[in-house]
């Protein structure tokens, strides 16, 4: 089990990124718009989407779904963190128990999209964005999640990534997507669909 180290930031500059390289972990220098990069830095954005999720549940009425979501959200954020540093390391340089996503994030993606999903009335056409704060919150991490994915295979095309980081990201796309549909009808607000 990876045992947390204390991280230190005694300063946020170090100029070493004003010739458009930064340093990957193991400490080789890439091109700031290096494919890798472009992959951890959306999930990056990511992360910051649903900071934003989490504060627009904030103000979800039912309490139960306000906990519920949070604590699911919360867990996803440290995930994202170790996905993060699963893109920041190539493979042949991955450190001993270092934070990583694991066949067993996914499973749980998967279980709790399973339990949401059993709640909710099937779909009879495709659902617009929406469904109150917390639900177009959702809706659009959801659209960066799967850019997220979108840099992460291309970051495949040109070397190797775990295959748990490509899962992880395709499943949480389908949970945003599940969790925006629960919490509108947890907190009664209307979904409007697609009328082709």
């Amino acid at each position: 089990m990876y045992t947390p180290r204390m991280v230190r930031l005694n300063r946020i500059y170090t100029r070493t990124g004003d010739d458009g390289t930064t340093g990957l972990v193991g400490g080789e220098r890439v091109a700031k718009d290096d494919p890798r990069i472009e992959a951890y830095g959306t999930v990056d954005e990511l992360n910051a989407c649903l900071g934003l999720c989490r504060e627009a549940n904030r103000q979800t009425a039912d309490t139960a779904a306000r906990a519920a979501l949070d604590d699911q959200l919360f867990t996803i954020q440290q995930q994202l963190f170790n996905l993060g540093s699963s893109l920041a390391t190539r493979l042949a340089s991955r450190r001993p128990n270092q934070p990583v996503i694991v066949a067993a994030d996914v499973t749980a993606l998967e279980q709790s999209l399973d339990a949401m999903n059993a709640e909710l009335a099937p779909l009879l056409s495709f659902v617009l964005p929406g469904g109150g704060p917390t639900g177009a919150a959702l809706h659009f991490a959801r659209t960066v999640c799967r850019r997220a994915e979108r840099r992460t295979i291309e970051l495949a095309h040109v070397e190797p990534v775990a295959p748990e980081d490509v899962k992880y990201l395709n499943r949480l796309s389908d949970w945003l997507f599940v969790a925006s549909r629960w919490v509108a009808k947890r907190t009664g607000e209307p979904e409007a669909l697609w009328k082709p």
